[in-house]
């Protein structure tokens, strides 16, 4: 049996042949699906051996469907492809087709749309290499569980993430923030977890995972999921079977004009919502959100150049209205930002904003700004109904050069801090709605629970950093502007 790290390496070293002729960021619509071909192979001829020794040798018996997880159909196996010496990118997508609609209810498109005859990106010999690479080990249930290969795909998408820089924040979220969000929202066996922007899966998969660490039935949680981009869709639905876990719907398309998971022509409602929505996007159909067939928008509809409210109404409008949880990582321009604040204002009004917790900076993919967890739910108990609590944890944060990360002493402090629900001296503090309202309904952090850097022995207040930032912001709009109107 491979050990964690061997398998890693095997698995990343395939990403290493097609370094100088791929683009780094075009890497995974290659990677992900050969490595889920090759595993789903595998474990289907082991599924054939195991009820070939239950059946004594029955070959028409391991070959029923009831004994596999997928069917593989006849001409359509891994070692079929390997046998294959020309036209190997033809021989590889007429497989994954067959075998997509051997399985429609669970395969259906889970292969992508990668361009496998395309000979000028991939020569028979770079794919000969590619299977060949692949086919040094065994991929089956014995050789690699599927904690261990979970983990190894959740490494690669790491890696890809690393390698390929612009296109990361599609599909990967910081994963000790993700480990930070799980802990808060504590899914319970049995309920529904949702993510409305879901990139690879790994908000949804954390909370599987999280109850499989406490030792509790993380089978019986239902994970729910939308992804606009279809490669990025098909890489969630294989890391879901990758990590075993068989009880969830990803389904693909836009949220915000076409959401995917209805119920009785309304949007499905669940416990848990765990989101990093994109941020300020500009392209989005505005016009169609203003008389919105869900209701969604409640609160106002909000700018063309920015929809963080028109998402952050989607996920009010789909939270289970007896105990409907939910926590979005956005960058802290939607906690002030003054065009929105009639939309603030109305969302503070219904009394589901529980805690907002100001993090570091560069926990964004590629991007340094800060990030902050707006946590809300439907049903909030005595002790926090008309409260906000704001956790300052701005300084509890690993920053290495372009990316940061939370220690576990960080999460930890945070969790405690959230889980207490008190004013805790320069670091978090309860606050009334009613003050919230009276400062325009903001709930940038640092209007209620001061923090202050020290800098080079000076103390920079991360308040003033921020007045100073929109002041500039301003100034180089108004600039930008004149600029403009001399050249025309």
């Amino acid at each position: 049996m491979m050990t964690q790290q061997e398998l890693e390496k095997y698995l990343w070293g395939a990403a290493t042949a097609l370094r100088g002729t791929i683009d780094a960021g075009d890497y995974k619509q290659y990677i992900f699906p050969l490595m889920f071909f090759k595993r789903i192979s595998d474990v289907y001829d082991e599924e054939f051996e195991n009820a070939l020794a239950e059946s004594d040798g029955d070959l028409e018996y391991a070959a029923f469907a009831e004994n596999h997880n997928f069917l593989i159909p006849e001409g359509a196996h891994w070692n079929d492809v390997r046998e294959t010496t020309t036209n190997i990118g033809l021989a590889l997508q007429n497989a994954m087709r067959a075998i997509e609609k051997a399985n429609p209810d669970t395969l259906d498109g889970i292969f992508g749309d990668a361009s496998w005859t395309n000979k000028d990106r991939l020569t028979d010999a770079m794919l000969t290499n590619l299977i060949e690479h692949y086919s040094q080990h065994t991929l089956n249930l014995k050789n690699v569980p599927d904690d261990k290969l979970g983990n190894a795909y959740e490494y690669l998408i790491k890696e890809f993430a690393d390698d390929s820089g612009h296109t990361a924040a599609e599909f990967y979220t910081n994963r000790t923030v993700v480990k930070l969000m799980t802990m808060i929202m504590d899914p319970k066996p049995g309920e529904s977890v949702y993510d409305p922007t879901c990139g690879s899966g790994g908000l949804l998969l954390n909370c599987a995972l999280h109850l499989k660490d406490e030792g509790k039935e993380y089978r019986t949680l239902k994970l729910y999921g939308q992804e606009i981009n279809l490669l990025t869709s098909a890489i969630a639905r294989m890391n879901m079977f990758m990590h075993g876990i068989e009880e969830f719907d990803i389904v693909r398309g836009n949220t915000l004009s076409n959401p995917g998971l209805l119920e009785n022509d309304e949007l499905k409602k669940f416990n848990v919502i765990l989101a990093n929505p994109p941020y300020s996007i500009k392209s989005w159909d505005r016009k169609a959100f203003e008389s919105d067939p869900y209701g969604r928008n409640l609160w106002g509809t909000p700018p063309q150049g920015c929809a963080d409210y028109a998402f952050e109404q989607h996920i009010h409008k789909s939270m289970d209205e007896k105990n409907g949880r939910c926590v979005q990582l956005w960058p802290h321009g939607i906690l002030f930002r003054d065009n929105e604040k009639k939309m603030r204002k109305e969302m503070m009004s219904t009394d589901t904003v529980e805690c907002v917790i100001a993090l570091g900076k560069n926990l964004f993919y590629n991007s340094s700004m800060e990030s902050a967890l707006l946590i809300r739910r439907t049903n909030k108990s005595e002790k926090t109904k008309g409260k906000v609590l704001f956790i300052n944890a701005f300084n509890e944060v690993k920053d290495e050069k372009t990316i940061a990360y939370l220690l576990d002493e960080h999460i930890e402090k945070i969790f405690n801090a959230y889980t207490k629900f008190e004013d805790i001296e320069g670091f978090a503090r309860l606050v009334d709605v009613e003050e919230i309202m009276k400062k325009d309904g903001s709930l940038l952090v640092t209007n209620y629970v001061k923090s202050s850097r020290l800098v080079e022995n000076k103390v920079v207040s991360v308040e003033g950093s921020f007045d100073a930032w929109e002041k500039s912001s301003e100034n180089l709009t108004s600039s930008i502007n004149s600029l403009f109107k001399v050249l025309a």
